[in-house]
């Protein structure tokens, strides 16, 4: 029993959450920002791969989940409803909760291939290089999307909402919910099996002495464009996720400052920890949607002290300061973050009673 607790436990804590939304005790809202935490929860853990685990410096992973994203929308309203853009649907609406699996296994195998495109050039250099590089096609992804005019350009691209609509005609359950908690569990499950297997072994080596691990044998090449590519398509999922989740996706969602949201929880939960990362997803997402009603009440709080000019209003691009800020103290005072490269059960070691990963 002990070796499938942890999956015991996500089972049990995924049949709670559903129950709880389909009982109306989760109102919509927080269905919501649940929802977000476990997309947040998928880019961050598919980026610690490159930033932690590989010791790489990815700057650019957003470009990934908008691939992911216009894949998966295009592909969802392509199978399941009829549009100007497509013609009719490819397969009945009431096989969408059938095939949306396909959906999102589509946008993430394009988001890994467009991971190879940028891996190849990328590991041939050294260091800083690789951030420029992936900054670059984070920005050459979105500009590319915005000129494509047959799938909104700078409109943006909807109709994702008919597909989710047509899965609750069949069954009136929280599919989205459900599909973030499938994807997360593939997600974490994954990447847990690949830094236990041989080709992980590598990762680890190449992380730690890339000359050392190329003399006692490992194909680094091979290694990190692997896990590039694994770590695009889990970002390309997330990208499917959020896409459907909103029922619009637009490129500029997944410009450099969604990258540096993917880079602030890794460093956050510490790099190369998988726990670590996820609780540091979760709390970044609290604290994101916190801001948005501390905002008002900073404002009045301001102006009642005439700190602020009459008509001067505190935006929420004010979380760019608050959130950087607490990432410089976080440097200061903890750069391991959250767990540094550790899991829970070896900062609670008697944890290990009762939960083994397998």
């Amino acid at each position: 029993m002990q070796r499938y607790a942890v999956n015991v436990l996500f089972c049990a804590a995924a049949v709670a959450l559903v129950g709880l939304a389909q009982a109306g005790m989760l109102d919509k809202y927080v269905l919501t920002i649940i929802t977000f935490m476990g997309i947040n929860c998928i880019f961050a853990v598919s980026l610690n791969l490159v930033n932690g685990y590989m010791g790489e410096f990815s700057c650019g992973h957003g470009g990934f989940m908008c691939v992911g994203a216009y894949t998966g929308s295009l592909l969802s309203v392509a199978f399941f409803t009829n549009s100007k853009l497509f013609g009719p649907a490819l397969f009945p609406p009431e096989l969408a909760p059938f095939l949306f699996p396909l959906v999102l296994i589509g946008a993430g195998s394009v988001a890994a291939l467009f991971g190879l495109i940028v891996a190849l050039p990328s590991f041939h250099t050294r260091d800083d290089y690789l951030a420029i590089i992936t900054i670059a096609a984070n920005y050459i992804i979105i500009s590319v999307v915005e000129n494509i005019d047959a799938i909104g350009g700078p409109r943006g691209f909807s109709g994702m909402r008919r597909v989710v609509g047509a899965m609750s005609d069949v069954a009136d359950v929280p599919w989205m919910l459900i599909w973030t908690i499938v994807g997360l569990f593939v997600c974490v499950m994954t990447i847990y099996r690949l830094m236990t297997s041989t080709y992980g072994k590598g990762i680890s080596a190449v992380c730690q002495n890339e000359v050392a691990a190329e003399i006692m044998g490992v194909d680094t090449n091979r290694v990190k464009i692997m896990a590039f590519m694994v770590s695009s398509g889990l970002a390309g999922l997330s990208g499917a996720l959020y896409a459907h989740v909103y029922g619009y996706v637009n490129a500029q969602a997944f410009n450099i400052l969604k990258s540096t949201e993917g880079l602030v929880i890794v460093y956050l939960g510490g790099m190369g920890s998988i726990s670590g990362v996820l609780l540091a997803a979760i709390a970044f997402t609290l604290l994101v949607e916190a801001l948005r009603f501390v905002m008002p009440w900073l404002n009045d709080i301001l102006h009642a002290a005439n700190l602020l000019p009459a008509g001067y209003e505190l935006s929420q691009v004010w979380k760019w300061v608050i959130i950087p800020l607490i990432l410089i103290l976080l440097m200061q005072f903890r750069p391991e973050g959250f767990l540094g490269n550790r899991e829970l059960t070896q900062v609670f070691p008697r944890l290990k009673r009762w939960i083994t990963l397998k």
